[in-house]
């Protein structure tokens, strides 16, 4: 379980700065064509029940559903849906799932089945604990462990098999190994979707296989989910190279990535060094990682910001990535002005020692205080309290 929550943490953090930037894609047509994929992809499927006139629901879609770690997460594991509940067209699906209040949020299984029900409007945080919870109930992998052990070997029923196995997050590679032993072509429209599916790591030989077909396979999927297939696959081998601290296995992630999506592979192995270098402590290869992010992402106050806050976080002790984070966080604050980008920066300069400077950041930050910025306030004289003690 703990592999599994690092796996989704990582692939949610690496896919926007991958490129995959956008939120949630809503499905384009109806609830019938809608469950017809469900059934095709073995994804459950997630209804956004919405009303035109509902200021939740629009506050959702302009917050929420864009923000790229719901679509990294959405997409891959849910057919994604909005209905508008007071449409005539829609009629057969409300009075199928009737609600009494927006936004209400669906998750219904492949077969028309609801799994779970929310009512009321969700941030980023609270959607995706809410698709991880879905994903658990709609898990059906013990039911086809059990036909499978039965001795059921339809190719159509190991393919959801190895669906449902993936969606789980447990391990497929043996079922697709199996079938694909049995293979003498894997140029049929079948063996390639089996193929697809059956590529989540990128130390494997479905995936080797997956890159020798990679021309057939981006033809029948299209090129940006044969990129995405191959960064989530290389994803879960740099997880993989995390949790065994092999450098070996982080290499060939960052050669495979570079095979199957050439053109976001100095981007994936920029932020696979980052996560590695984190993961192990490796505060000199974090260092040189979180520079190249830096050069390559700009030099914003709030990018600044945000990249020295993480420092902070990540090595608290060391004494070269508090230098180069006090440096990024000083320019944060004097350009951006916001009492916040000061706060950071006294909190990194109280962590190097610095006392008097902290008290001198923390005070600008309070002369900095805005309309809007009145939260901010009683961060900073609660820094200024501690440091009296």
């Amino acid at each position: 379980m703990k592999m599994n929550r690092l796996k989704g943490a990582l692939l949610v953090a690496l896919l926007p700065v991958l490129g995959y930037s956008q939120g949630i894609e809503f499905f384009k047509g109806t609830w019938e064509e809608a469950l017809a994929a469900s059934k095709r992809e073995g994804k459950p499927i997630f209804v956004d029940a919405y009303a035109e006139w509902c200021g939740p629901c629009k506050r959702m879609a302009a917050q929420t559903f864009p923000d790229p770690k719901v679509g990294a997460f959405f997409n891959t594991n849910f057919v994604c849906l909005k209905v508008d509940m007071e449409k005539r067209e829609n009629a057969t699906f409300v009075s199928k799932f009737p609600v009494s209040a927006y936004p209400t949020l669906l998750f219904i299984d492949e077969n028309g089945a609801l799994v779970m029900k929310q009512t009321g409007a969700q941030g980023v945080e609270g959607l995706l604990e809410l698709g991880k919870k879905a994903l658990g109930k709609a898990d059906k992998t013990e039911e086809l462990v059990q036909r499978y052990e039965e001795g059921e070997r339809d190719s159509m029923f190991l393919l959801q098999y190895v669906k449902a196995l993936n969606r789980s997050g447990k391990s497929s590679l043996k079922i697709v190994n199996d079938y694909l032993a049995t293979q003498a072509d894997f140029s049929t429209p079948f063996n390639l979707s089996f193929i697809f599916e059956g590529a989540t790591e990128a130390d494997s030989r479905v995936f080797d296989l997956l890159l020798k077909n990679q021309e057939a396979l981006i033809a029948q999927y299209g090129i940006d989910k044969f990129h995405a297939k191959v960064d989530r696959a290389c994803l879960a081998t740099v997880n993989k190279a995390i949790e065994y601290k092999d450098e070996q296995l982080l290499a060939e992630a960052k050669s495979k990535n570079k095979a199957g999506n050439p053109a976001a592979s100095s981007d994936f192995s920029r932020e696979a060094d980052l996560k590695y270098s984190a993961a192990t402590q490796n505060a000199k290869q974090y260092l040189k990682a979180i520079k190249a992010r830096q050069k390559s992402l700009g030099t914003s106050a709030a990018r600044l910001s945000e990249i020295s806050a993480e420092m902070l976080q990540t090595f608290p002790t060391d004494t070269k990535v508090l230098k180069q984070a006090e440096k990024w966080a000083a320019k944060a604050a004097k350009t951006g002005g916001l009492p916040e980008y000061y706060l950071n920066w006294a909190e990194i300069l109280k962590r190097m020692g610095e006392k008097e400077k902290a008290i001198k950041a923390a005070q600008e930050g309070k002369k900095a205080i805005g309309e809007n910025d009145k939260g901010v306030g009683p961060k900073l004289d609660l820094f200024l309290h501690s440091l009296e003690q």
